[in-house]
This record gives C-alpha cells, structure tokens and sequence, in this order.
C-alpha cells in the first residue's frame, strides 16, 4: 500500500513532459508552417513533385522521403511536421530518461528547453539536409540513453538489438543526408553499442558495426538502382573554390585545360575578387554552363590535383582562412521565411514567423557568441576531454567528440560560413553541458562484463528535492 503512492507521481510527470513537448512540437509546426524554405529547399521539393528532375546536388533520400510524404497526406506540410516530430520526440525522450535515472524535475524539463534555445529554434522548420542530419543524430542519443535506462532491469536481447537497428536507422538517415556527418555519427555509434551492450566483445562490434554498414550501403543502393539520381559532380564545387582563390590570375590564363573553362576560371578569379567573395564560387562568380558541374568537374579535379602540390603554403593558408571566418564571423544564423519562388508557397501566419524573426535576431545582437562556430567548438573541445565522471560521462564525451569533429571535418571541404554547419554542435553541445551538469555527484556504475546479465548496472539515485535542480 505504501508503494503506490510512491509510484504515481513519475509516471504523472512522465506524461506531464510528452504534453509539453506535443505542444511545442505543435507550436513548432504553427510557426514554421509550411516549413521555411531556401532555394535549396525549393529545390528539393520541385524533386519531391515531380517537377525537377532528381539529382544528387542535394541528398536524393530527403527529397525521396518528402516525395512519400505528400503521396500519403497531399500536403508539403508535412516535411515539417516529421522533423518537427523528430525533435520534440527526442527531446522528450531524453527527458524522460534523465528524469528516470536522476529525479530531477528541473533537469528533465532543462532538456526539453534545449529545443527552446534561439540557436537550435532557429532553424528547427526550414526544410534542410543540416536540420535532417542534427535531429536524426539526437533521436539516435534518444535511443542510446533508452538503452542506459534500460540496462538495469536487463532487457532481451530482442529487445537490445530492436534498439540498436532503430539507432542504425537514424545514424544511416544522418550520413545519407549529409555525408561528411560519419564523422559526427561514429562518436554517437559508439555511444549506442556502449548503452546497450555495457562491455561489448569483439563479436558484437563486428555484428553492429556490420548492422551500420548494412543500414548505409542497402538505401544507398536502391537510391542509386531504382531512383537513379542524375549525377551533378557536386565535389568539384570545393576544387572550383580551391582553383580560383589560391592561383593568381595569370596561373589560370595558363592553366593547361580546355579555353572554354579557362576563361570561365578566369572570369570566376576576377568576379570572386570583385565583389569580395572568399568562397561559394560557384554561386557567386562562376559563369555556369548548361550542365552545371558534369562537363567541368574531370578537368577541375585534373588541375586541382596538379596544382596544389605546388601550392600547398597558399592552399593551406586560404583553408585556414576560411575556416577562421566559420568560427569567428560565422554568417546566415537565422533563415526569414520562405524563399520567393514559382510554386505559389508562402508563410501560412506571416505574424508568428515575425515574432520568431525578432527573438532569434535579438539573441543573434544581444549574445552574438552562441552564434559563433568559436564557442561550439570550444564547449565540443571540453566535453571531449573533460566530460566529468558522473552518471552522464559516456554521453558526455561522445557528444563533444561528436562536435568537434563535426566543426574540424569542414576544414578541408567548407563550401561557406553559415551557422547552419555548427547546427549539430550547437545542439549536442547545448545537451553535453546540460547533462555535465545534472550528472555531477552522481557516479555511474562500472559497465557490465560481456555476456553478463545486465540487471543493477545503474545505481539507485536518491531523488533530488522536491523542486528539481
């Protein structure tokens, strides 16, 4: 009789925290709707109708993806509302695991307001492969501390490998929306084996590490084989970049490729240094031909691999460069409604994207350093290595390591400065700090030896006070 009363309370809160996050998912879709949407976006959808052909300039599954969506509802809406669903699903489910394995009301709803940050608001509606990718990447942590809450009352191990393929599916989603997110997603893989297994052996890396595969390569083959995705040379975008900000001028007058785009690279040097552009040339100085990349990209990646051999010092330079603007003049942290475009879409509550316009570009002029790539990577930089001993060490850790290796793997590959490319730490960092937080004083077990029943791996937390932290 004494328990009951004991056990209500929880599972009260527990629901208390799916309504709020239902209505900030909710809210979310209001204020967003139909979603806001870039020229990059357009074109996505312009694919996912039929009225583009599909190509791989953009991640073929979103716009796939997007394509099933609208068969199944009739709405373009509903992009929005699956990522939308995603995030506010992830949060809530982390909330509720750090309510679980800490008591503390404060800490749970913490979580659920990291959804709530200007810099993660932001961009939470715009239709964007950075967005698909920073809230796939969250479920998958959703998922592993699922498997932490779980590995004290010892799960089948049905139930352990139905969590570790519905975190598969998410790390997949993230790198075939965005690739150089494998290295974003490796740190999170690691992550969800460790939640569940405690100790794996050898065996079980190998057999997640082949379930990972399996999850990339099989919906990348059927993209390829049935979509068949009109293939644009994409990569040459970065060598374009490369080429025209670190040869002079007079280098690329006798760059030993045909007239045609030696002109064009020429042209593209002199418009680049014209209007001050230090990157996007493509978009900004080049003068494109018909088929974009395709004619170009195998003369480009010729002459960029034998020109920067002798160039390293100035390529290394203009990288660096760059690199430094993404991280102290990071650029494009709030995206205003919807691109004009010909498809007659428009913000559906003009008043609500105005009020979202005003809280985000306040907090952009009043605190300008959370939109700074500078701080993600040195918040990601301390959770690495010092993600403290608490409870949420492992997460900790493989959050920061998640981040900044994010920030570091666009070094070499930045098309431009935009916040968007800090989205996922900004996010990670932003949960890493909380958790570093709520997990002090509480130290997590020592994780279970391979094959060993996993029930009592997690300690008895002694609830926190009344009010939470």
């Amino acid at each position: 009789m004494g328990q009951k009363p004991l056990a209500a309370p929880p599972q009260r809160w527990v629901w208390g925290l799916a309504a709020v996050a239902a209505l900030c998912c909710l809210a979310t879709v209001l204020v967003f709707a139909p979603g806001f949407l870039s020229p990059d976006s357009l074109d996505q959808l312009r694919q996912a109708q039929g009225k583009a052909p599909l190509t791989d300039w953009h991640p073929p599954v979103l716009s796939l993806v997007w394509r099933a969506l609208i068969a199944l509802t009739g709405s373009v809406t509903s992009m929005l509302v699956l990522q939308s669903a995603v995030l506010w699903g992830a949060l809530w489910v982390l909330a509720r695991c750090v309510w679980e394995l800490t008591r503390s009301r404060g800490g749970s709803l913490a979580v659920l307001g990291v959804g709530l940050a200007p810099f993660v608001l932001n961009f939470a509606g715009v239709v964007w492969k950075d967005v698909h990718a920073a809230f796939a990447l969250l479920a998958a942590c959703a998922i592993a501390f699922t498997g932490l809450r779980l590995r004290d009352s010892a799960p089948r191990p049905a139930v352990r490998w139905g969590l570790l393929w519905l975190g598969v599916l998410f790390l997949a989603y993230a790198i075939l929306v965005r690739k150089n997110a494998v290295v974003a997603a490796a740190p999170v893989f690691v992550m969800l084996v460790l939640a569940l297994w405690g100790r794996p052996g050898r065996r079980t890396w190998v057999v997640c590490t082949a379930a990972l595969v399996a999850g990339l390569a099989v919906p990348a083959a059927a993209i390829s084989l049935f979509a068949a995705p009109l293939q644009t040379k994409q990569g040459a975008q970065i060598m374009l970049d490369d080429l025209v900000h670190v040869l002079s001028v007079e280098e690329l007058r006798s760059a030993d490729v045909p007239p045609a785009l030696r002109d064009r690279l020429v042209a593209s040097a002199q418009e680049c240094e014209r209007v001050g552009a230090l990157s996007d040339a493509y978009w900004a100085c080049y003068r494109r031909p018909a088929d974009g990349l395709r004619g170009d990209s195998g003369e480009l990646t010729s002459l960029w691999l034998r020109e920067m051999g002798g160039h390293v010092p100035g390529y290394l330079q203009y990288r660096l460069l760059l690199f430094t603007t993404l991280l102290f003049e990071t650029d494009y942290a709030y995206k205003a409604g919807i691109t004009r475009n010909d498809l007659g879409i428009a913000v559906a509550h003009p008043r609500l994207e105005d009020a979202l316009g005003t809280y985000v570009k306040g907090m952009i002029e009043d605190v300008p350093w959370l939109f700074r790539g500078w701080f993600w990577l040195t918040a990601a930089l301390v959770l690495a290595i010092r993600p403290g001993r608490g409870l949420f060490a492992l997460p900790v850790r493989a959050l920061g390591i998640s981040s900044a290796a994010y920030i570091l793997g666009y070094l070499p590959i930045m098309p431009a400065t935009d916040f968007r490319y800090v989205y996922w730490p900004a996010l990670a960092c932003t949960l890493g700090l909380l958790l570093l937080w709520l997990g002090r004083g509480r130290t997590a077990p020592p994780p279970a030896a391979p094959g060993a029943p996993a029930g009592r791996t997690l300690p008895v937390h002694q609830p926190a006070d009344a009010g939470g932290q």
